[in-house]
């Protein structure tokens, strides 16, 4: 009578602690917001982020743009059209965090006459006569073709200039101005591309991707529950369970201000599918003893002491898994693995407080239909306990066959990462993104600092002179574009004293030209801060980049860094590459030793874990072992399907080896517990594999559809992990089945004699 009297009271106190929980995690689940900026991706603790934020500090972010690209595809020299363009470019300037702006319709030549100097629009709007001229300067002109007219002359851009470091609530309002402006006017077709424009379509993604993938994954769950239990009461009992862990996951994220970033689409995919895995290996066994003749009460007991402690340790390792993810520079890749490793606990304790609670108050009938359901499970884990005992040399030789496979798999891995392939699909975003691509200069910043030496200044001539000899080798390479820097405005003024002459645009040959340029530019209103710092020792080379894959574009930095080093004198000048660009770029560098690094500290955590349930050192490695196997999967795959190795796909790793860890606990629990009990390997293998295999393959199969729910999103890197996540615990399940019964018999062969 106490037992039960103190079930009813511990199961009393379960409902009203995880109501009391719900009720609060509602209220702070409505505070949970979404971030994103493009400062989350800089590696933290490199010298190159230092040295760029001290950059900016003189001079400003080289991402604080918005371009707007307008389309005509017969020509953009017709008059309605330039008047039409030239309006929305005054009032795009007036929009709010906007500094300034420029147009081909807003631009102005300086002109050379007696009277001094003057200017000439670069477009004569009124004076259609005059187009075909205007055209033709325009697109001869280096600083303004392709950059802010497409070489064919079918479109234009109005170049905004912002605030620095603009936030999403700011984008907001921007990008809501702009929609609302440009709707007005009748244009065949527009383009964006800009760091507001980036943030408020990314952050729409997520909370798009999150909602699809949680609809989904319940859908999944939902037919898989029905397939096992068959009963209403026990598909709800499951479904309540993760749900409840998926509120108070949602309300942790709210009450620890914890923000949704861009790996945000993966949480309820890896929550749903880790609390189904724990839902059914706790009422699985549940109804096994209930089978079995047990009473309800001894039945939950019985559930708790041995799938509780196996269970527990199954979350631990998960949760180890993503924790490797702290050894990135990556701060939202960190946040990730936090996230996770919380969640995943989360839905251990509500699975193992609600779950068993509830189950307590039903029978065995009412929660699950009592047919020949199991007699497919039993004769697929007898054939693989026979094949295992049988054929052990030739499971062997596959193994060793396979990692022959997966090494020269890996060998193909490249990390020429590009953001073009890892837009999202069939989007305006990635449609805008692209036409930048082939008709303008790419959206990658490519920033030179330039620091004077000793006692020259940044505008001195032979400073100049060394900044000009980079831009003009700059001009070889196919992938940079748009050079500018306060060379530019010397090589305007000395166009300006030949006739305006496409060819005079050079830097003036000699220093007495150069001279009285200066003095010209000394007395315009043009302010060259962005160009030069205050202090007047440090100038900048601003240009782009087009997207040709992270290795390719470093490739290209060093090639340039070299000839520098080879052809600028250090004693006047010297020369440092960083930007934005720089810094996302060396995110891919730390990759390969972030991996190797988070998964070594995790086999070391996991071994010390294995240690203690299993006291054995031969145990310890052949739980481990196993694991190895789907990692090399993982790797190969990447190789084979051409998958660049980026930080997005980086965690495939925490996640499999994590989670794949799962199953070898749940086989070598049941075997030791048999083993326990008196019998023999061979014995034990068989129990182990017939009621235990049952509930591992049923896990991932759960396993495996659910990651491949990520084949419903428009995100290219979703789905690339989600389809070799899949395929990688398909393959951990295959190595628990196979490679676990075989390293047993060979350890213990003694026993077995």
């Amino acid at each position: 009578m106490t037992l039960k009297f103190m079930s009813k009271k511990i199961r009393t106190f379960s409902f009203i602690l995880f109501s009391l929980l719900s009720a609060i995690a509602i209220f702070f689940a409505f505070q949970v917001k979404a971030d994103f900026n493009f400062e989350q991706f800089f590696p933290e603790g490199d010298p190159d982020l230092e040295y760029f934020y001290e950059f900016i500090e003189e001079f400003e972010t080289d991402d604080n743009f918005l371009f707007i690209a307008v389309e005509r595809k017969a020509g953009i020299f017709e008059k309605n059209f330039l008047e039409d363009f030239h309006d929305f470019s005054k009032k795009a300037k007036r929009l709010p965090f906007v500094v300034s702006g420029q147009s081909v319709t807003l631009l102005n030549y300086p002109q050379k006459t007696p009277f001094g100097i003057t200017t000439t629009p670069a477009i004569h709007r009124k004076d259609p006569n005059k187009f075909e001229a205007d055209k033709k300067r325009l697109l001869e002109d280096e600083r303004f073709s392709g950059t802010l007219i497409s070489e064919d002359a079918t479109s234009t851009v109005v170049a905004l200039k912002l605030i620095n470091n603009i936030q999403i609530d700011s984008s907001r309002i921007l990008m809501r101005g702009l929609d609302s402006l440009i709707q007005s006017y009748s244009f065949e077709d527009y383009h964006y591309l800009g760091r507001p424009n980036f943030q408020k379509e990314f952050i729409d993604l997520q909370y798009r991707e999150i909602a699809i993938s949680t609809i989904i994954s319940g859908i999944l769950v939902l037919l898989v529950m029905w397939f096992i239990f068959k009963r209403t009461w026990g598909v709800l009992i499951a479904l309540l369970s993760i749900g409840v862990g998926m509120l108070l996951f949602v309300g942790m994220l709210g009450i620890t201000g914890r923000p949704l970033n861009v790996m945000s689409a993966l949480y309820p995919v890896l929550l749903i599918i880790v609390g189904t895995s724990d839902v059914i290996h706790v009422m699985s066994k549940y109804i096994d003893e209930l089978r079995n003749g047990a009473s309800k009460n001894d039945a939950i007991k019985t559930t708790i002491r041995e799938i509780g402690l196996a269970t527990l340790l199954t979350s631990v390792t998960t949760a180890v898994g993503f924790l490797t993810l702290l050894s990135s520079r990556i701060p939202p890749i960190r946040d990730f693995g936090v996230n996770a490793a919380i969640g995943v606990i989360i839905a251990y304790l509500t699975v193992l407080g609600l779950t068993t609670a509830i189950l307590s108050l039903f029978k065995v009938d009412q929660v699950i239909q009592l047919d020949n359901r199991v007699s497919f499970w039993k004769p697929l884990m007898e054939w693989f306990y026979d094949i295992t005992k049988k054929y052990p040399t030739r499971i062997f030789i596959g193994i060793i066959v396979c990692i022959l496979a997966c090494f020269y798999g890996m060998s193909l891995v490249t990390t020429n990462y590009s953001i073009r392939g890892n837009l999202p699909r069939g989007e305006k975003i990635t449609e805008d993104y692209i036409f930048f691509e082939n008709n303008y200069g790419g959206f990658r910043p490519f920033e030179i600092a330039v620091t004077a030496q000793d006692t020259f200044m940044a505008r001195d001539y032979k400073v100049l002179q060394e900044i000009d000899k980079v831009e003009q080798y700059l001009k070889q390479h196919a992938a940079v574009k748009s050079s500018n820097s306060i060379t530019s405005a010397y090589k305007s003024m000395n166009q300006v004293f030949n006739q305006n002459r496409p060819e005079a645009y050079a830097f003036p040959k000699n220093e007495k030209d150069y001279k009285k340029y200066d003095r010209y530019l000394n007395k315009a209103p043009a302010s060259l801060d962005v160009l030069v710092s205050k202090d007047g020792k440090k100038a900048r080379i601003s240009s782009s980049i087009l997207d040709v894959g992270s290795d390719t574009i470093q490739s290209v930095g060093q090639q340039i860094d070299q000839w520098m080093l080879d052809n600028t004198d250090p004693n006047i000048a010297t020369f440092r590459r960083t930007g934005t660009g720089v810094l996302f770029d060396k995110n891919e560098e730390y990759i390969r030793d972030s991996i190797l690094y988070g998964l070594g500290f995790a086999i070391f955590i996991i071994s010390i874990l294995m240690g203690f349930l299993f006291k054995s050192p031969k145990m310890i490695l052949i739980s481990l072992l196993p694991n190895i196997f789907p990692l090399l999967i993982a790797g190969a795959l990447l190789g084979y399907l051409g998958i660049e190795l980026e930080s997005g796909v980086a965690i495939v790793f925490a996640i499999v080896f994590g989670i794949a860890v799962d199953d070898t606990i749940h086989f070598l629990s049941k075997f030791k517990l048999a083993r326990a009990k008196g019998k023999s390997i061979d014995e034990s293998l068989y129990v182990t594999f017939v009621e235990t295999g049952k509930a591992i393959g049923l896990t991932s199969v759960i396993l495996f559809f659910g990651f491949l729910v990520m084949l419903f999103s428009i995100n290219p890197p979703s789905v690339t992990v989600g389809i070799i996540i899949s395929v990688t615990l398909a393959s951990a399940l295959l190595s628990d089945l196979f490679i676990i019964p075989v390293l047993i018999r060979w350890f213990y062969k003694k026993e077995l004699e």
